[in-house]
């Protein structure tokens, strides 16, 4: 790779390069703001109630939200970007806005109305963590309120390939958390780390609306946008989609929770050094190659298209077989960074190398389901999807008597295996599908 090509944020590979890079900045920040919890609270029960916190909010969040933003949004507005009608997209951007922040913040009021009346539902906490976790949660609910804004200028960016922006913002997002622990717990205890979590999700929103209106956007206040339609159909699969997976990391919790104390922190962290994996290789190369696909399909040029996908591909294998591989091997190094103490090691390495397994199938899912988006056909990776995550509850949920906490890495791992199969054997007859339509 020429180094001309890493400093391109219009190339696949540059605009990958700088993903990279940017996740590993983000990741490395994790391993920072997770090391200053597991010292701060070195019991654990505290980061249990905090990792928890996020999971009905972020369902929410993925199933109204991020199942229009992440299967359309990037398609339609690269729809104008391909005819250079930049006032399109800022029109377009507007009425998404409006409307997903009206949806997204009359739920979530809802929900944090009503959150103490539902909260067992979620978790096996008694007591005063129990109290703690309400509280989180409402906060939670707060943070994913302004993330409806930062994701959607994200998708902006994402179109433009403005990616440093992009790739950089969730690393200001990470230092709030890691501001809070460190300078607010003094001051407010345990509600420090999430404190500064909100902070940071105002930073990150902040700096991307910057970036899009320096790069054209520009903001008006409107209600709706006649692509809405087409976008409120190309998501209804997603949501269905993004509700499994999230489903099933609410799932995890809730086992994760009626076990020791400590459970839900130790699965969390080995899924978290799987995922630097995965956003380092795996997703930034799906991302960078989002755009061109889109723009490709768009346009009608499926020899292209083949061929975007066909590189991303075999770059995909290089990169995450032997990133899966480097992960098992540094386990005591992963463990080392983020200062876990000595008894919950041996259940940290189990439980990691299971998390490894699945670096080079979801690496591929994320190519494979954003080829399917480009050509603006939903469905069948959203079945798939759930299909994945209904496997990987029933086995946890079976397994987890007898495995404990290793029953929720290997149904993570398996649900993604079928995922790849059926998405790897589904996806030429499809795109010879849209082709007909063209």
């Amino acid at each position: 790779m020429r180094f001309s090509a890493l400093r391109s944020q219009h190339r696949i590979l540059g605009g990958a390069a700088v993903l990279a890079l940017t996740q590993f900045a983000a990741s490395f920040a994790g391993l920072i703001r997770d090391n200053l919890l597991n010292r701060t609270f070195p019991g654990l029960s505290v980061v249990d109630v905090y990792v928890a916190a996020f999971r009905p909010s972020d369902l929410l969040f993925q199933v109204t939200i991020m199942a229009g933003f992440s299967v359309a949004l990037v398609p339609l507005l690269a729809r104008y970007e391909a005819n250079g009608d930049r006032r399109s997209m800022s029109s377009l951007l507007n009425g998404v806005v409006t409307v997903a922040a009206l949806i997204f913040g009359l739920l979530a009021l809802v929900l944090a109305i009503i959150f103490p009346l539902v909260a067992h539902f979620f978790t096996q906490f008694q007591g005063e963590t129990l109290v703690l976790y309400i509280r989180f949660a409402r906060i939670a609910l707060l943070t994913n309120f302004l993330f409806v804004f930062g994701n959607a200028f994200g998708q902006y960016l994402n179109t433009i390939q403005r990616f440093w922006v992009y790739g950089l913002t969730p690393v200001l997002f990470t230092l709030g958390t890691i501001a809070g622990t460190l300078w607010l717990t003094p001051f407010i205890g345990p509600y420090g780390p999430i404190a500064g979590t909100l902070l940071g999700a105002l930073v990150y929103t902040s700096v991307r609306f910057i970036a899009i209106v320096r790069a054209g956007y520009r903001f008006a206040l409107s209600w709706w946008h006649p692509d809405l339609t087409e976008m409120g159909l190309l998501m209804l699969p997603r949501m269905l989609a993004l509700g499994a997976l999230q489903l099933e990391l609410l799932v995890f919790d809730r086992i994760a929770s009626g076990m020791t104390v400590g459970s839900i922190a130790v699965n969390a962290y080995a899924r978290n050094f799987q995922a630097v994996v995965v956003g380092v290789t795996g997703m930034a190369l799906a991302l960078s190659l989002f755009s061109p696909l889109s723009q490709a399909a768009a346009r009608a040029e499926w020899g292209r298209y083949r061929q975007y996908l066909k590189r991303g591909v075999a770059w995909m294998l290089l990169l995450t077989v032997p990133g899966a591989i480097a992960l098992v091997f540094a386990t005591p190094f992963a463990a080392w960074l983020i200062h876990l103490q000595a008894t919950f090691l041996p259940v940290f390495f189990t439980c990691l190398a299971l998390y490894a397994l699945s670096i080079p199938f979801e690496s591929l899912n994320h190519l494979f389901t954003r080829a399917f988006f480009a050509t603006k056909h939903t469905t069948i990776p959203a079945i798939l999807t759930v299909f994945n995550g209904v496997i990987a509850i029933v086995l946890s949920w079976t397994l987890a008597p007898r495995l404990g906490v290793f029953s929720l890495a290997l149904g993570y791992c398996i649900g993604h295996i079928v995922e790849m199969a059926g998405l790897l054997l589904l996806i030429p007859r499809e795109v010879q599908s849209v082709k007909g339509e063209f």
